[in-house]
């Protein structure tokens, strides 16, 4: 059975290239035989932080919100596509999942991440990892990292070059990884109701 993956992007900037690293993403995940979305924090457009979806009444909260808190519990496990501002996680995806706490529990969770020069995000990956398990997720150990993100795509979107070379080798690994994970929390979900 396909498993049900949403690939989150944050970046708000006017010339975003992380965006090329979550559609390949999105298509590759696909071309696995799985259903992947990606949720885009800049096409959404929640506000900065003011109620998270579970302070609302019941039926009061924006649309636009309770729609992706539909779709997160719906999905199976979660892609993080971060880049790195200042070392530390990009504040448009950090926002897009401050909204919700529940709705991420209990699944997997794996972190792709990128930058403009060769250390790919890490330091922002690193911050992730910490919010993601406190968030109730399963952050899984492999990790995905882009290098020269400028250059790792061509115009089609497809990955070139050494960086692009990197990211098509590493990725199935990274893929099984999340997957075997996905479905270790199914069948624990369907043997035992989580503890809370």
């Amino acid at each position: 059975m396909a498993r049900s993956i949403l690939v989150l992007y944050g970046s708000y900037r006017r010339d975003r290239q992380g965006i090329k690293l979550a559609n390949w993403l999105v298509d590759a995940i696909g071309a696995r035989g799985d259903r992947a979305e990606l949720i885009d924090a800049r096409a959404i457009g929640l506000p900065m932080l003011d109620r998270m979806y579970k302070e609302y009444p019941k039926g009061e909260a924006p649309p636009a919100m309770a729609a992706l808190a539909e779709k997160i519990v719906a999905a199976d496990g979660f892609v993080f596509v971060t880049g790195e501002y200042n070392w530390g996680p990009q504040p448009g995806l950090k926002n897009l999942t401050d909204h919700f706490l529940e709705e991420w529990f209990w699944r997997p969770a794996a972190i792709a991440c990128y930058s403009a020069g060769p250390f790919a995000g890490v330091r922002a990956m690193m911050g992730w990892r910490d919010i993601l398990g406190e968030m109730g997720m399963a952050v899984i150990s492999s990790i995905l990292t882009v290098g020269r993100i400028g250059h790792a795509f061509d115009g089609e979107g497809k990955p070139a070059g050494e960086d692009g070379a990197r990211l098509e080798k590493a990725f199935p690994r990274f893929a099984d990884d999340l997957n075997w994970w996905i479905d270790a929390a199914k069948t624990q979900r369907a043997r035992q109701a989580p503890p809370y």
